[in-house]
């Protein structure tokens, strides 16, 4: 079933905003934090092997806030602009390849359709007028 959330990159904080927004909210995290020390292979720095590599928590109306610390380390810069994405999750990856590519053109910033390491086929991209979107399906 296809679905929208809000996704947010934190510079190292995305566990005290996610547990902020829980309380906030009453809610509860959809799952176990994972981390950067959690993907194997995945070659970090042994400071942000703890910090978050994924999480959710539901806010209002079944919106679903997703997060990530970005890492230093990898020259990730935590910044406005990269920091909010809108994140569809549908159903065929047909969809995933429409969107993208009508998304993407006039992008600066943007990562092709493919399958990742998790399983999903996913794609991200900055489109023209400086909306970061996320796209994946199973």
């Amino acid at each position: 079933m296809s679905r929208v959330s809000t996704y947010l990159n934190f510079p190292g904080t995305a566990e005290e905003a996610l547990t902020f927004y829980k309380d906030l909210f009453g809610t509860s995290f959809a799952g176990p934090f994972m981390r950067f020390s959690d993907a194997p292979g995945l070659d970090v720095a042994e400071e942000e092997r703890p910090l978050v590599m994924h999480a959710e928590v539901e806010i209002v109306a079944g919106h679903v806030l997703m997060a990530t610390d970005m890492l230093a380390s990898l020259g990730h810069e935590c910044r406005v602009g990269n920091n909010t994405t809108i994140a569809l999750e549908l159903d065929e990856r047909a969809e995933v390849d429409r969107l993208y590519g009508a998304l993407s053109q006039g992008s600066t910033e943007f990562q092709a359709p493919q399958v990742m390491g998790w399983g999903q086929y996913w794609s991200t991209c900055l489109d023209r007028f400086g909306v970061r979107w996320m796209l994946a399906s199973a």
